[in-house]
């Protein structure tokens, strides 16, 4: 397997939904595993997601799992996800799905560069921004 650098999502316990959302948005395989199927079968965090990882046909991975039990969870805004290119109707169809029951924060709209560019957190609290390379002078 090549080398690769992706996101790693950490979630306070809605890990499950997070990911199964975002395998609707943007397709592909998606693995999970409960810290339960690990050794912690019976204790609360069994159902919890120890470590999922969603891979798409477009080339995307992103993984992420439930904050473990000692550990705090903080949300913060050290990292967020970008998604860029030039298929429009791709990338507005993945914006019209990540921002639905999130926040705008920069409405997706051609930009004084020359691309369209949003910015947006989704309703699992996850920062997002998307850019559409504009046509090429």
């Amino acid at each position: 397997m090549p080398t690769r650098l992706n996101p790693y999502l950490s979630f306070g316990g809605n890990a499950r939904p997070a990911m199964e959302f975002y395998q609707r948005v943007f397709g592909g395989r998606l693995a999970l595993n409960t810290f339960g199927e690990f050794g912690a079968e019976g204790s609360a965090e069994a159902d919890k997601i120890m470590h999922g990882m969603l891979e798409t046909d477009s080339g995307f991975t992103l993984m992420g799992a439930d904050t473990p039990p000692g550990m705090t969870h903080d949300r913060g805004s050290a990292i967020t996800v970008s998604l860029s290119g030039d298929d429009a109707d791709e990338l507005h169809g993945y914006w019209s799905e990540l921002s639905e029951g999130g926040v705008v924060t920069v409405p997706l709209e051609r930009q004084m560069w020359g691309d369209e560019f949003g910015a947006c957190t989704d309703r699992f609290g996850v920062p997002w921004m998307v850019n559409i390379t504009g046509p090429q002078s």
